[in-house]
Formats: C-alpha cells, structure tokens, sequence
C-alpha cells in the first residue's frame, strides 16, 4: 500500500477540478483516465475509455463552475493506489442556479511515477421534498 495515499488523492483532487471545472479545459481532463479500461458513470450513465468519457465531459452543459469540498476522504488499495471520495457542493456561476451537493469517488491506479483515474462514479446529491 502506498504511504502517501492520503496526499496523492488531496493533491490529484484539487488538480482535477482546476481542470474540469473550467469549460476551456474540461476535455483534457479526459487525459488523466487510462485510455481504453477507465469507467465514468455520470448520474447512473456509464461511458468507458476516454474517447466516450471526453464526449460526455464536452457535452456536460455547466460553463462557469463554483465548487467547494465539504469532505475529501482518502484510502490506500492494496495494489498502490488510492480510492478518493470528495462531497461537496458546485453551482452554475453563469446562471441563477441554486447550489447542488454532489458526490464522487474515484479510484486510482499508479502508472510509472504517476497516476490515472481508473474508476469514476459521479452523482448529484438532490432531494426531493
């Protein structure tokens, strides 16, 4: 198990959203899953290998994105990588749109020096009252 797990998700997490949450760059997030085994499931929808993960990521309507992290948690696996669970609330800046909680985990597989995404499970936190 990897020693440092617990910085290596913080890190890879803040990286993350720089990137997806700016319209411009949200594509080349795409880059950082494994190009042909990484899974997304995006609010129950699942797209596998980054060409279908980028067109999802292209297609996803928000534009300008606030985002603020309740809770980042973070845990070893056994072959060296980390599973990351991030809670957390986003809203819409460029509409009057309310703020939506939202969940996501992902695991990560070492490669070389570094890491990709392998598994990432999406899903907004809504309640109907």
């Amino acid at each position: 198990m990897n020693p440092n797990f617990d910085a290596i998700g913080k890190h890879f997490v803040h990286h993350y959203y720089s990137v997806f949450d700016e319209k411009s760059k949200r594509e080349t997030a795409a880059e950082m899953y494994h190009p042909t085994e990484a899974l997304l499931t995006f609010e129950g929808q699942q797209f596998q290998g980054v060409g279908a993960i980028k067109e999802k990521m292209k297609a996803i309507p928000l534009d300008n994105m606030a985002r603020q992290f309740t809770t980042i948690d973070c845990q070893p696996t056994v072959d060296g990588g980390v599973l990351v669970t991030v809670i957390g609330q986003l809203k819409n800046c460029s509409e009057n749109d309310k703020v939506m909680g939202f969940t996501q985990t992902f695991i990560l597989k070492p490669s070389n020096s570094s890491f990709f995404i392998h598994h990432d499970i999406f899903r907004l936190a809504l309640h109907d009252c």
